[in-house]
């Protein structure tokens, strides 16, 4: 083989990966950007008309719009937060050989395997005004607890972000397990014969080593949490009011629903451009955290 065929070679095999890729994320993402700029709606569905940035002026002046940046990223950090913490102490208690440890592995881990819809469903009815969780209340007592969980203001976004974390913390859960079964033990041995205390073998050890799975979780949780559509459309379809409403419920029900495609391609372009600066910004904190650390 001459060597400017071995210079084509890598091409071919990776052709029919970036002809997908291409397809199916980059193309849709200049469709969008195209129409963003235009009044491409049901009315104009085959003459669109270019309006320059109406679309985005209008977006600037919708409180629904703007509700819907706040509610995503108060989903995504406290989602983020709580899967990362409450996996990472699962995985601490799992890594050890314990009684019934796989069996429990299983309990953990099987949520997130369910359907999301069959779990908004599910909670939609366990939180619901005379759910479940409310006539347990009542039996024991604490029905001054009771409460419209998915329908009040202060507890909908909540339920819904614990109903999150119930579903993918034990996924994250296995991917802090794979990280510490790849810590050599002979370090935390080491660590207790120098007199090194629990909480020292956990800075000075399983930290920095931990910062692979670490990164991965966190990344996934915030990517998981700013797409966050399922869960919400199937527990709240956004209400009480907009209390719930998130970029992709606002963009589904503006570009598909009402039948404003050029404005949900402009929600779309929006949320494009914040998803790449915290991905950014993430993915330098997460550096720096490293470096620190080691």
């Amino acid at each position: 083989m001459t060597k400017k065929k071995k210079s084509i070679y890598p091409l071919w095999v990776l052709a029919p990966a970036i002809l997908i890729y291409t397809l199916f994320s980059v193309v849709p993402i200049v469709i969008s950007l195209v129409c963003s700029f235009t009044d491409w709606n049901m009315g104009r569905l085959y003459t669109p008309v270019f309006n320059g940035l109406s679309n985005y002026v209008e977006l600037l002046h919708d409180p629904v719009f703007l509700r819907s940046i706040g509610n995503t990223f108060l989903f995504a950090l406290i989602t983020t937060i709580l899967k990362t913490g409450i996996g990472f102490l699962l995985a601490l208690a799992m890594v050890k050989k314990i009684p019934g440890g796989g069996i429990m592995r299983t309990i953990y881990y099987a949520p997130c395997v369910i359907s999301i819809t069959v779990v908004g469903v599910l909670f939609k009815a366990i939180l619901a005004n005379k759910g479940l969780l409310n006539n347990v209340l009542q039996i024991i007592g604490l029905g001054g607890l009771a409460n419209d969980w998915l329908g009040s203001y202060g507890t909908a976004m909540g339920s819904v972000i614990l109903v999150e974390t119930w579903m993918w913390a034990g996924f994250n859960m296995f991917i802090f397990i794979s990280g510490l079964q790849a810590i050599p033990e002979d370090y935390y041995e080491s660590a207790t014969l120098e007199g090194a205390s629990a909480f020292e073998k956990l800075k000075n050890i399983t930290l920095p080593l931990i910062v692979p799975s670490m990164t991965v979780v966190v990344t996934l949780s915030i990517a998981g949490g700013l797409k966050v559509f399922d869960i919400i459309y199937s527990m709240t379809s956004g209400g009480p009011g907009d209390a719930t409403q998130t970029v992709m419920t606002v963009m589904m029900k503006k570009g598909i629903s009402e039948g404003f495609y050029s404005t949900g391609s402009a929600f779309g372009v929006c949320f494009f451009i914040i998803v790449l600066a915290i991905s950014a910004i993430v993915t330098k904190l997460m550096g720096k955290w490293s470096e620190a650390i080691q």
